[in-house]
């Protein structure tokens, strides 16, 4: 094989057919759709909150597709909260600390458990927040922590680890999109 060809050759993600790209898709309608219904700092503080704990799930149970079905548990989780009395991000944070507790007694490897279980302290932190702060600067909070969190999509996609290619791919297009127009509307709000 020719060093030079191999160089130039496309990534292996510009091969797929364009129907290969449907988690990109997905996560742009969503993004479409939460913008649509209305930026709301609540909406896109539970979005990066939910989004770190599909990843905490599939790392603390060690089943890589649960990351998609931890999308509606984690859904379900705020809206029990919230019919309980209980704000939504206190019902996603005794689930982060159940997930965490499986993990260990799992005996889930270390590093992908901690490092998950951190990332949603700072997600969900960062989250957290923004909802308790002014609304305009609580709403760029939360774009900042929702975008931000591309980047941690990202290294999950370019590593396929912990969560399958497919939900990093459709977080990312969520998170850019939907954090940008969250960051956008508080700063011409």
């Amino acid at each position: 094989m020719n060093p030079t060809t191999t160089a130039l050759a496309a990534p292996a993600y510009l091969k797929r057919p364009v129907w290969g790209h449907w988690p990109a898709a997905l996560g742009l309608a969503a993004a479409t759709f939460q913008i649509v219904t209305g930026v709301a700092t609540d909406a896109v503080a539970l979005t990066v909150t939910v989004a770190a704990s599909c990843y905490l799930a599939a790392a603390a149970l060690g089943l890589r597709w649960i990351a998609w079905a931890n999308i509606l548990v984690g859904s379900i989780v705020a809206i029990l909260s919230e019919l309980a009395g209980a704000p939504w991000w206190l019902g996603l944070a005794v689930f982060a600390a159940v997930l965490v507790v499986v993990g260990l007694l799992r005996r889930t490897p270390v590093r992908p458990l901690s490092a998950e279980g951190l990332a949603m302290i700072g997600f969900g932190g960062l989250a957290v927040a923004a909802v308790l702060i002014s609304p305009r600067l609580g709403l760029a909070l939360a774009g900042v922590a929702l975008a931000s969190h591309a980047a941690w999509d990202y290294v999950h996609w370019r590593r396929d680890a912990v969560v399958p290619r497919s939900m990093a791919e459709f977080c990312i297009a969520l998170d850019v999109v939907f954090g940008a127009a969250a960051i956008t509307l508080a700063i011409i709000g």
